[in-house]
């Protein structure tokens, strides 16, 4: 089916949401088993308990027995309850990654405890649209001290009753969250959004919202998950990428396939490098990753750099690209936002 579709559905027991546009898989949500890794967003009252010398960081001590692993945590003691939210997902065996710089994020606001201001999103460019932003927030945020307000680019075309009440109901979750940062013992504080209400928080209105029990098999979306999930990517011209995981990192492998032309392997990395975000997204894979790009002679190489920034800066997942080392392949780091489809996930 053409045009854009979001389905909402369930892997086992777990929520899912797939984001289909004209017919191809372009984003995919899966909830954690909660009780080993709490998806990002939850908010804890921490106890500090362990300070990592040398590194200015923090190990925590979370509810249930689990730990967590608190960057630039200068000016902090053990023994301290600091309120923290869980800001990724971790790797096997390790503790799960916190800020403690707070967010509370709704469809049209984010509030930002502890940043005052009104800031609204670089993609709302007209200045009589800001300026009516801020008409709306100012009342909202009237009399509430030390709470700030960052208006996403979802605002653009929405209702003034919508926006002014998604700014209300951030700010009170911010309020009753702050409020139970008192006390000595860990607690959760704030569940993380599951994956449907991600769906609808973050992705843009579509033309076909699918759910129950059968939308998923309605608009194949196992099968669309599954041909993600084999390993092989093809791209146009009989070329094809492998995209594996292993502990230490994410592989990727780019074949020309039958072709033989001089600019074959320009043409495969530049149609890897366009897809690459759409196969990590889904896939819910960060991390380093490394690209071992089919031949490429090193004046083409600024070109494919291009390419890759163009399409991640379109990507909503932080993602730095280191650049090339000197065996000629490709370096990112990806933050681990996303929890992997990999490994069982899908059975």
């Amino acid at each position: 089916m053409k045009g854009r579709i979001v389905a909402l559905g369930r892997v086992n027991t777990r929520e899912a949401a797939a984001l289909i546009v004209d017919g191809r898989l372009q984003d995919f949500l899966i909830d954690p088993d909660r009780q080993v890794a709490p998806p990002p967003g939850t908010v804890f009252r921490a106890i500090c308990d362990r300070a990592l010398k040398g590194q200015g960081a923090m190990m925590l001590r979370l509810p249930a027995g689990r730990r967590a692993f608190l960057r630039q945590a200068g000016g902090l003691r053990p023994g301290q309850a600091v309120l923290v939210q869980v800001s990724g997902y971790a790797e096997t065996g390790k503790a799960i990654p916190v800020t403690m710089r707070l967010l509370f994020k709704g469809r049209y606001a984010i509030v930002t405890p502890d940043a005052p201001g009104v800031n609204i999103s670089r993609r709302l460019r007209d200045e009589d649209a800001r300026a009516r932003l801020r008409e709306i927030a100012a009342p909202v945020l009237a009399g509430v001290d030390g709470i700030g307000l960052i208006l996403r680019s979802s605002c653009r075309g929405a209702a003034q009753e919508a926006i002014a009440a998604d700014i209300a109901a951030m700010r009170d979750v911010a309020q009753k969250v702050l409020a139970g940062g008192a006390g000595s013992q860990p607690e959760l504080l704030l569940e993380g959004a599951g994956a449907h209400a991600l769906a609808l928080r973050d992705w843009d209105e579509p033309d076909l919202l699918a759910e129950g029990e059968g939308a998923f098999d309605d608009h194949a979306v196992h099968d669309l998950l599954e041909a993600l999930a084999c390993g092989r990517h093809p791209l146009p011209h009989g070329a094809c990428a492998f995209v594996e995981p292993t502990r230490a990192l994410v592989a990727v492998d780019v074949n020309t396939g039958p072709d033989t032309s001089l600019a074959a392997g320009l043409k495969a990395n530049i149609a890897l490098a366009r897809e690459l975000p759409r196969i990590l997204r889904c896939l819910g894979l960060g991390g380093q990753i490394t690209i071992d790009f089919a031949p490429l002679a090193r004046k083409d190489r600024r070109q494919v750099e291009q390419v890759l920034k163009a399409a991640f800066r379109r990507d909503p997942i932080d993602t730095a690209l280191a650049g090339w080392t000197p065996l000629g392949h490709f370096e990112l780091q990806r933050k681990r936002e996303r929890l992997p489809v990999l490994g069982g996930e899908l059975g």
